[in-house]
C-alpha cells in the first residue's frame, strides 16, 4: 500500500504539493503511489530556477527502466528552487519520495484549483 502523508495536498496525475516556511512558496515532488507505478528512477528533467510553470501543464519529466512520466505543475508561478541532489542520484525518489526526492519549489502566482486532501487522494487511487 502507498504511503500518503497527510498535511500535503494531491494532485490527479500523482504529484505532491507542500506548503515551506513562507506561505507563497510551495514545494512539490511525485508521490509514493507514481515511484511505484513507475519503478526504478534513472533521469529526472524539471525546469530550472526562474523558469515559469502554469497548473496543469508540463513542466518536466521523469525516466525509468519502464517508461518516461510528465510531471505537471500543480500550481502556476516562477520555480525559486531545484533539488540539484536528483541531478546524479534520481533513484532518491524511489527511496524517500516525500522527503529527500522533492523536484522543486514554487512561488505561486494563482492558487491552486486542482488539488485533493489526503484522504481524497487515497480514494482517488485505490
Amino acid at each position: 500500500m502507498s504511503q500518503i502523508p497527510d498535511g500535503l495536498h494531491y494532485t490527479k496525475e500523482h504529484e505532491w504539493v507542500e506548503a515551506t516556511s513562507n506561505d507563497s512558496v510551495l514545494r512539490v515532488g511525485i508521490t509514493d503511489f507514481a515511484q511505484s507505478a513507475l519503478g526504478d528512477i534513472v533521469y529526472v528533467q524539471i525546469p530550472k530556477v526562474g523558469e515559469n510553470v502554469s497548473e496543469g501543464k508540463v513542466c518536466g519529466e521523469i525516466e525509468s527502466t519502464k517508461s518516461v512520466s510528465e510531471i505537471f505543475s500543480p500550481v502556476t508561478g516562477s520555480v525559486t528552487a531545484v533539488n540539484e541532489a536528483l541531478v546524479a542520484n534520481p533513484e532518491i525518489i524511489n527511496s524517500d519520495p516525500y522527503n529527500k526526492g522533492w523536484l522543486l519549489e514554487i512561488t505561486v502566482s494563482a492558487p491552486a484549483s486542482e488539488l485533493m486532501s489526503a484522504a481524497e487522494y487515497a480514494t482517488f487511487t485505490a
